[in-house]
């Protein structure tokens, strides 16, 4: 079978050119990555010679000037929504995913919760967050609400809460 993706070649011009957009914005760059960063086995299949680790390969080689902000949707905590492949509920999924990015020598620093309009589910995990206390990293649960731009934007800069420790 003839190989379609080169993994090495991937790995080294992604995080070159994600290197050369840090630089042009003065240091800093949020990119947003859609699907799966580990155990992608979706992609595996349909692309010959893609690794289900290309991307997080990728993040690892730039380890040292990564910082990881994990977005859960308020609503999908509000329905329990269940990772399939998993099992476990998106809320689950977050803390997972932090405690595997630790391990893995990622900065941490956070969970937005996108969409908050005062969800139930999405505030008691807010809640819980904010009275948690963690004397080693103690990343936050930030909100953001689905008001005016305005009102998001003091959101955004109002409401960061501690994060619940890694053992929960």
């Amino acid at each position: 079978m003839r190989i379609g993706f080169d993994n090495d070649k991937y790995i080294a011009l992604q995080a070159e050119h994600i290197r050369n957009r840090i630089n042009q914005f003065g240091g800093k760059l949020y990119l947003e990555f859609g699907g799966k960063l580990f155990d992608d086995y979706h992609a595996a299949r349909v692309l010959p010679g893609f690794e289900p680790d290309s991307k997080i390969r990728m993040l690892k080689s730039l380890a040292d000037e990564v910082e990881i902000i994990i977005a859960i949707n308020a609503n999908d905590i509000e329905k329990s929504k269940v990772r399939g492949d998993l099992g476990i509920t998106y809320d689950e999924d977050v803390l997972r995913l932090m405690d595997i990015f630790r391990s893995m020598g990622f900065a941490t620093s956070g969970v937005v919760i996108t969409h908050y309009a005062n969800q139930p589910s999405a505030g008691a995990l807010k809640a819980w967050a904010s009275k948690a206390t963690c004397t080693t990293l103690s990343p936050a649960i930030r909100t953001t609400s689905t008001a005016s731009s305005a009102k998001r934007a003091t959101a955004r800069t109002n409401t960061w809460k501690r994060r619940a420790p890694s053992w929960w």
